[in-house]
Parts: structure tokens; C-alpha cells; sequence
């Protein structure tokens, strides 16, 4: 308890006291600590603690934790760790040394000649991260193409299509034949991964075998990913393609489709059909989207029908979000930013509004303006966090109309930490702008919310919850021992039932489905927050995390992983692992609601 205590209080000197803790579990403990403080000042202790720790789990909790600690002495500590005779601690050592060797010293990974199942693992996951930070020569390209092989373990191949996935400024057409093999790999989550690559293909084969795809996957989430591999392809053949997954049988699929198809103006009669033909919204306000991007007349009347026909206030987003696209639509989105109280819709229509400043950057500015000023005086934390992404755009000259920005001033006085901090960032940024000078005053998260140890202590190891939805229960098993103060914080909110009636407010097709705003929009918390808990866990699929605005900024909201995803690793707090339900969380979709959370006794 003292160690989590230190963690939480962020105490660096203490925590390195325990490195030295006689107790092996204490000093695993407090590296684990560690990887969540992130003090350079602890990478001394670290780096002999990975050495000479006779105890294995240690040595891998001071891998992470130094992994976790970007500096020059993390990078330089993990090297020699590379001889270590465990393969479990090589596996931490290599990752870590991903995140933090210096460019110069990429000589030693290059070395390394994984031969064990672990190693390999390991290495590849290594040179994602290299990828990541932009440190990927043709060298380290090649051997990562060699992961994508079968011949290799799963997370080898799992580590290798993420790379060629997600790093940028890499030639991958040499790999082609190697990245099309992927998508037949017969693990799920190479698939996906290794399908969604494929975008980046400058090859026929590469579209047909994403059409081919999309009618053969049984797995929805390999059907997505072709569908957004397909759109960055410019053919008629994808499109069309695209459009066509639009009835696909699983409705996320659909969706990904229409927020990914292209407004081709061969297109256009069948998106119409489409929009009239769908019963589902989302893919439905998607669809009038593209319409009035193409330019068709009487969408913008439609878009106003349904919008005042609807109930449904996630719809009214999604219908000003289609808005945003037409300038004959300024005064109708106005008008809902300024008048309606529902708050979804309100901050939506601030978005919409920013969306239609930015097309239409020289067209009514001083509207703009004005209409920015008022809603940032109306006060509310999600609308300004907002608006002032808008304000501090030079490409959009608000400066030169807004001579008097003491609403700026005015709005921040009315703001506070730790609840508002995402509208506070923003904001601190316009007034910095507006000011004239280089770095705005980022506001931190000051230490406000002590872990309740004495709840902590009330919660069995193996504790679950359940979640009841209008779609069917979803079973979370809690990690009380790895995330002490995300889980007690959970378990409070749950006794209070704070999240009882509330809505899942984001769903992102084969991502994740985000829940637990008091608001129903994402901006909602809170007046405290509590601390990031980062442990060796990593996302997969049902992995439930804190969503956050930053390290130490998490309050209620949390949400749960369609597959895996690393980028996510060792940023945002893993507290809970989905034991049942998945079936109901990839049924989700936004609005549905939660009805009940309760511990299962």
C-alpha cells in the first residue's frame, strides 16, 4: 500500500528506496510504480535493478518501467540487459529499448539474432516502436518484413503488421507479395491489421484483394479494415466497392464504409439511394454528407426535416455534423449552438461550425467571429475547448477581426482544475495567440484525489462486474492489484451508480466503445482526477482502459477494445479485462444506453 501511495503522490525518492527492498515483491512493486511517475531520476536504480535483480519479475518490471522513462540513461541502462539468460526479461528489455535507444547506438538491436519464440516477439514489437519514432532504415524494414512470415509466432506477426500499419515515410511495395500473405494469416488480429496495411499498396492485387474480402472475411472487423484500406485507393473499382459494404450485415461495417466513402460525383445517385434506403443514422447522416459535398440540391432542407423530426439527440449531432459542409447551412447550425441546451448537440454544433469555418475560411468571417464570442460567453468547458481550436488558426485570421479578446480571459476565470482541463489546454493556447507569444500556459493536473485505501482493501482479487445494457450484459473481472486507484475509483462510481443511465457516447468501429460522461458528449467529468497506472498488461481485445487528456488527467470515463491496440500501451491505464459479453460490445453503437453497473457478489 505505502509503494501505490508513492505512486500516487508521485514521491520518486521514495520509490527508489524500495528498489532496494530486501522484499522482492516490493521492489517489482515499485518499479512498476516507476513506469507510471516516469522520472528520469529513478533510471540509475533502474538500470542496476535490471541488471542484478536476482528475481526475474523484477528485472522485467524495471525493463518497462525504464522503457517507460524516456531518456538517454534508460537507452543506455537497457543495452547491456540484452544479455540477460532469461528470455522473458530479453522480451521487456528489447521493447523498452525500442522506446528510448539513442539513434547512434541502433547498431546493437540490428545485432541481435532472435533465435527463441520470446526474442522474436520481442524484436519485432522493438522495431515497431523504432518505426514510431521515425528511426526505421531500409535494414530494420527488411527485417521486419521477414516477421510477417507464418513461420513466425503470432505476436511476432502481430508486431510486424502494426509496424508496416502504422509507421509513415517507409517503402513497402518490395513487400507487397509478404503483406497480401497477411491477410489470409489464420489469426484474426494479423488479419485485421494486415488488411488495413494494404492501403498503402501501389498494386492492383492489393484492391482486388480487398474486394475479395469483403465478400469471403467472416470477421467484421477484417471487412472494416478493407473498407478503409479501399479508400485511400483513387478507382471508381474501390468506391465502388465501398459503397456497396454500405449493406453490409453488420452495421459498423456500413458505417466505416459511409465516414470513409468519397464524394465522387459518379457516385452520386447511388448515394442517394443509399441515404433513403438505410435505416441505420449514422451511416444515413454520412451519406447527406457526401450528397451536399456533391453539391445536390434540397439536402440541406432534408437534413432540417429530420433533424427537427428526430428524438433522438445523437442523430441531431450527426445530422449538424453533415451540416458542416455547407455554407447555405451557417445560420441553422448557429442557432442550435446558441439555443440548444442538449448538450451533445450544442457541442456538436461547435464542431460543425469549426468544420465549416475551415471550408469556407473567407465567406461571412465576422459572423464567425461574433458567433464564436458569443458561445464561448455562454461558458460551457466542451463548447470553448471547441471554439478556440478555431480562434488560435492563423489560417483563418480570426486575429486581425477579434481586436478585444478579453472574452478569452473572461471564460478562463470561470474554468477550473482538474474538471475542465480539456477546455482549459485549448483555450490557454488562443490567449497565447492572441497575445502574441510562443508557448501558451499549459495548465496541470494538480494531486487532488487519494486513492481510498480502505475501499481498495474491500475488493476481492477476482472481483467482476456487470454492466447491463439495452443490448445485453458485458462482464468486466477487475485488476484491484495492478490499478489500485483506477479500479477503487470505478468500484465508488459504481456503489453510487453514477453510471446507471447514462449512454455509451463513442463508438468507433473496430476500436472502442467509450462510456461514463455525465454530459453524453466526451467532455464530461468530475471535479477531481485521478492518476495514471501503468502495468505490463497490454491492449487486446476487451481490454477496458481510462480514457484521459493526458497522464494524471483520468476521471469517469472509460472505454473497452474491439482488438488489439498497442498505440495505446503504456499510455492509458488498463484496469478491467471484458470475461464475458464481447458479443455485446461489438454490438454497440452510439446511444446505447447503460442501464445498470453493479459488483457481483
Amino acid at each position: 500500500m505505502a509503494i501505490a501511495d508513492y505512486q500516487d503522490h508521485r514521491q520518486t525518492d521514495s520509490l527508489i528506496q524500495f528498489l532496494l527492498n530486501k522484499n522482492p515483491e516490493y521492489r517489482t512493486a515499485a518499479a512498476l510504480a516507476l513506469a507510471s511517475v516516469q522520472d528520469s531520476a529513478a533510471a540509475l536504480q533502474l538500470g542496476n535493478m535490471v541488471l542484478e535483480d536476482p528475481l526475474v519479475e523484477a528485472r522485467m518490471a524495471a525493463a518497462f518501467a525504464l522503457g517507460q522513462t524516456n531518456c538517454i540513461a534508460s537507452g543506455n541502462a537497457l543495452i547491456p540487459a540484452l544479455q540477460d539468460k532469461d528470455i522473458r526479461v530479453k522480451r521487456e528489455v528489447l521493447e523498452a529499448l525500442g522506446k528510448t535507444i539513442r539513434k547512434e547506438d541502433l547498431s546493437v538491436l540490428k545485432a541481435v539474432l532472435p533465435i527463441d519464440t520470446l526474442s522474436q516477439i520481442g524484436l519485432a514489437w522493438a522495431n515497431y516502436q523504432l518505426g514510431l519514432r521515425g528511426l526505421a532504415d531500409s535494414t530494420i524494414v527488411a527485417k521486419q518484413s521477414e516477421f510477417l512470415k507464418n513461420t513466425y509466432p503470432e505476436g511476432a506477426r502481430l508486431g510486424a503488421v502494426h509496424f508496416f500499419n502504422r509507421v509513415q515515410n517507409i517503402k513497402i511495395n518490395r513487400y507487397s507479395t509478404l503483406l497480401l500473405g497477411t491477410c489470409a494469416d489464420k489469426n484474426v488480429f494479423v488479419r485485421i491489421t494486415g488488411v488495413n496495411a494494404l492501403r498503402k499498396l501501389d498494386s492492383a492485387a492489393a484492391v482486388n484483394t480487398l474486394i475479395r474480402i469483403l465478400k469471403t472475411d467472416t470477421d467484421y472487423r477484417v471487412r472494416i479494415s478493407a473498407v478503409r484500406a479501399l479508400a485511400s485507393f483513387n478507382s471508381l473499382k474501390a468506391s465502388q466497392a465501398v459503397i456497396e459494404s454500405l449493406n453490409d450485415s453488420n452495421a459498423n461495417v456500413g458505417i466505416a464504409a459511409s465516414e470513409t466513402l468519397k464524394a465522387l460525383p459518379e457516385l452520386e445517385t447511388q448515394i442517394l439511394e443509399k441515404s433513403k434506403a438505410t435505416k441505420n443514422w449514422r451511416i444515413q447522416s454520412n451519406l447527406y454528407k457526401l450528397a451536399l459535398e456533391l453539391g445536390k440540391a434540397g439536402i440541406e432542407e432534408e437534413i432540417i426535416r429530420l433533424y427537427k423530426k428526430s428524438t433522438n439527440d445523437y442523430q441531431k449531432a450527426a445530422l449538424l455534423n453533415a451540416a458542416s459542409v455547407s455554407m447555405a447551412m451557417f445560420d441553422f447550425i448557429a442557432n442550435e449552438l446558441k439555443n440548444n441546451s442538449v448538450l451533445v448537440v450544442k457541442t456538436t454544433g461547435a464542431q460543425a461550425l469549426v468544420n465549416l469555418n475551415q471550408k469556407f475560411s473567407k465567406e461571412r468571417q465576422q459572423d464567425f467571429a461574433v458567433t464564436y464570442q458569443e458561445a464561448i460567453l455562454q461558458g460551457d468547458p466542451g463548447v470553448i475547448g471547441i471554439v478556440t481550436s478555431a480562434l488560435k488558426n492563423p489560417e483563418l485570421k480570426l486575429k486581425e477581426l477579434i481586436k478585444d479578446y478579453s472574452f478569452l480571459l473572461v471564460a478562463k476565470s470561470k474554468l477550473s482544475l482538474p474538471k475542465d482541463v480539456e477546455a482549459l489546454q485549448p483555450l490557454e493556447e488562443a490567449i497565447a495567440y492572441f497575445e502574441g507569444k510562443e508557448k501558451p500556459n499549459f495548465p496541470t493536473n494538480p494531486f487532488n484525489h487519494a486513492i481510498d485505501w480502505k475501499l481498495v482493501k474491500s475488493i476481492p482479487a477476482n472481483q467482476q462486474v456487470k454492466i447491463k445494457t439495452d443490448k445485453g450484459d458485458v462482464i468486466l473481472k477487475l485488476w484491484v492489484e495492478e490499478a489500485p486507484g483506477s479500479v477503487a475509483n470505478f468500484v465508488e462510481l459504481v456503489n453510487k451508480k453514477y453510471f446507471n443511465n447514462k449512454n455509451f457516447h463513442r463508438v468507433v468501429p473496430n476500436f472502442v466503445i467509450q462510456g461514463g460522461c455525465n454530459r453524453g458528449d466526451g467532455f464530461g467529468s468530475e471535479d477531481y482526477s485521478i492518476r495514471s497506472e501503468f502495468n505490463l498488461r497490454r491492449y487486446t481485445e476487451g481490454s477496458v482502459g481510462m480514457a484521459s487528456a493526458g497522464k494524471d488527467t483520468e476521471g469517469t470515463q472509460w472505454f473497452i477494445t474491439h482488438s488489439p491496440t498497442p498505440h495505446l500501451d503504456g499510455r492509458y491505464t488498463i484496469f478491467a479485462t471484458v470475461s464475458k459479453g464481447m458479443e455485446v460490445v461489438h454490438a454497440m453503437e452510439v446511444g446505447d444506453k447503460i442501464i445498470d453497473v453493479s459488483l457481483i457478489k
